[in-house]
């Protein structure tokens, strides 16, 4: 099946031992589960055979997500999580066990990835390089040098939309014996399936673009053969486990996931088209600009004619009050601190998603006190471009 068809179908309409089917997934709230035959349970626990036992181990409803999520990205299974952050600890986590601790990471990734790094990850032992992702040479010297035991990334970069060389970045890790993990959350399975392309795990925040109505705090890992069984066993240690009502709105949202991020994408190059003719406006980031510095990887690694939907500019002269001048202006675009949703949000990184980092290792990065973040909703293109150009008027 397409990808339309897997994210309407996928893990729903389980047939009930007395033979009728719900149409969709149910809410199952049990925290705990009984079997009428103790050696059936005895079975569950050890994995011999399916059920369930504890809610932490997982529910019939995180069942039913994590297995529409595999199917969009093609991988061996699934986990979902508390948060998209909580998903990616877990990843990092899997692939460092009985590997060295050293972690690989790109120099550009959302501020609290780069948090969680340096201020989690460092503190408990393990040594975190950073590397510019966007230099191949760079990565290939950084991985002979460090040796790491994971490489972490991200499709399209957050929140300057670079798009590194995932095939190339990948074969390299592989060769080095170093699971890749990739946050694919800007691209979504439409775009790019890092597994496809070698990865190891593809992290996503349900919270954006697969659930994509701004209503649910969730994450998922979709794992290669290797890795899925030591992402589930440590799962059910931890136990960032996502709760059955946010797995059950996270499914209702990928059934239109595909739909919605057709129109985002559209709306985007119509968005990104306007603004890069906008006296106001210093500087664009979008894929589809023909001189994007990373041209190359666009065409090899996206759908022709689809560039996501997040775009970033820089305002012409503006400091912090003056992008909060455009963003108190703003009538129809949300000012919020997230994206994907079906509304379009804009955002500030220097005072949220970046915030944590210093003024200093902002600017070495490329990040601005000018640049607004934009991601580009459902909406009429026409009433985004109006309200954009009313504030930028402001």
């Amino acid at each position: 099946m397409k990808l339309n068809s897997r994210a309407v179908h996928s893990g729903d309409r389980k047939r009930s031992a007395s033979g009728w089917t719900p149409v969709t997934t149910p809410i199952h709230l049990a925290s705990s589960y009984i079997y009428n035959d103790m050696e059936d349970l005895d079975k569950v626990f050890a994995r011999e055979m399916p059920g369930q036992v504890y809610g932490r181990y997982g529910t019939p409803t995180s069942d039913a997500l994590e297995e529409v999520v595999n199917e969009l990205e093609g991988g061996a299974g699934a986990l979902a999580c508390s948060s998209g952050m909580a998903a990616l600890h877990m990843a990092i986590n899997t692939a460092l066990i009985d590997r060295r601790r050293v972690v690989l990471a790109g120099k550009l990734l959302y501020g609290a990835t780069l948090g969680m790094l340096m201020k989690v990850f460092e503190p408990a032992g393990v040594e975190v390089v950073f590397a510019d992702f966007d230099d191949e040479n760079e990565v290939a010297a950084a991985i002979a040098e460090h040796r790491p035991g994971a490489i972490v990334m991200e499709t399209i970069v957050n929140p300057l939309l670079r798009v590194p060389a995932l095939d190339r970045i990948a074969k390299m890790a592989n060769e080095a014996k170093a699971p890749l993990i990739v946050d694919n959350t800007f691209a979504t399975p439409m775009l790019m399936r890092p597994l496809q392309h070698g990865a190891a795990m593809s992290v996503h925040s349900l919270t954006k673009y697969l659930s994509g109505h701004g209503d649910v705090l969730g994450g998922a890992v979709v794992a290669d053969a290797e890795h899925i069984e030591p992402l589930r066993n440590l799962s059910r240690t931890l136990g960032f486990t996502l709760g059955p009502f946010e797995c059950y709105l996270a499914m209702r949202g990928i059934k239109t996931f595909p739909l919605r991020m057709e129109r985002q994408c559209a709306n985007a190059c119509r968005v990104a088209s306007w603004l890069a003719t906008h006296p106001a406006v210093d500087r664009i980031y979008f894929p589809a600009d023909p001189k994007h510095p990373d041209a190359d990887n666009i065409k090899r690694l996206l759908p022709a004619g689809i560039y996501g939907a997040m775009v970033s500019f820089e305002v012409k002269g503006a400091d912090r009050a003056g992008i909060f001048r455009l963003m108190n202006a703003l009538q129809m675009v949300v000012p919020a601190t997230s994206l994907g949703d079906v509304h379009t949000m804009m955002l500030y990184p220097a005072m949220a998603s970046h915030r944590e980092l210093s003024p200093k290792h902002r600017e070495r990065l490329g990040i601005r006190d000018n640049l607004v973040r934009l991601s580009v909703g459902i909406e009429a293109a026409e009433d985004i471009i109006a309200d954009l150009d009313r504030a930028l008027k402001a």
